[in-house]
């Protein structure tokens, strides 16, 4: 999602030839970053919540997204390479639509909603994969760093399509992983206040990976960035409705 309105912003970034011209684009970007993320920002949540101890949730956010950060400095520095590599696209948007089928699965067979399997995944592989409550720190970081690489293929290389300046890129990198790290922590605690949160935004995981899945294939056909916001936004809304029965205030008397 971060990409198509990075995008948006390339006729501003053409025009600022000034290195205060761009940084005074930079809230801007932080902002949209911020808003934007949200939909990793919530994965990443879900996933760090397989760690009870509000502790060890983040340093398993620290960890992960540190690690996230190199990724992405990766991928900047090999974005050419990255853009017209498909099959480590197609791969994450396979990753992404995984994530969203296995949450949807558990919910509906009315089984542990986390992003377990997602474990699995950072290892060598295996047939059936534990709940995410019992995995180790160590294959939560790696699953944090695998999801936020996912969906970064596309933001990063629309970033470095924008702008040649490099260091301003992986600036932007740097601020995304900040405002992620900000973000998802606050997702945990408002996982555990709406029933719906978290569904909803394994459903905004599986429009990105959608869209990436057309983008590659069919691009012919790949819906406008408009209408990609307002389905995202409008699962975010149906998120926030209904606040856990438990964490309900008791009727009056």
């Amino acid at each position: 999602m971060e990409a198509e309105s990075i995008q948006s912003l390339t006729p501003l970034l053409q025009q600022a030839d000034q290195w205060r011209e761009v940084l005074l684009l930079l809230p801007l970007l932080v902002a949209l970053e911020a808003v934007l993320s949200a939909d990793n920002a919530i994965a990443l949540a879900a996933i760090a919540r397989g760690l009870e101890d509000p502790a060890r949730q983040r340093q398993a956010l620290n960890l992960g997204l540190a690690l996230a950060l190199v990724f992405r400095l990766g991928l900047i520095v090999a974005a050419q390479w990255v853009l017209n590599f498909w099959p480590l696209q197609l791969a994450a948007a396979g990753y992404l639509l995984w994530l969203c089928g296995r949450h949807l699965v558990l919910v509906w067979s009315g089984g542990d909603a986390d992003p377990a399997a997602a474990a699995g995944a950072a290892g060598a592989g295996s047939g059936e994969h534990g709940s995410l409550h019992h995995a180790g720190l160590g294959s939560i970081v790696v699953t944090l760093a695998l999801t936020d690489l996912a969906f970064s293929l596309d933001s990063v290389a629309a970033a470095v399509a924008v702008s040649d300046r490099l260091l301003l890129v992986m600036a932007g990198g740097v601020i995304g992983v900040i405002a992620l790290r900000l973000t998802a922590e606050l997702f945990i605690r408002w996982l555990e206040v709406y029933q719906h949160l978290e569904t909803a935004g394994y459903l905004a995981v599986g429009l990105v990976g959608i869209r990436l899945l057309l983008r590659l294939g069919l691009p012919q056909v790949v819906p406008p960035e408009w209408l990609l916001l307002v389905l995202v936004a409008a699962l975010f809304v149906w998120g926030f409705s209904v606040r856990s029965p438990q964490l309900e205030p008791p009727a009056e008397p």
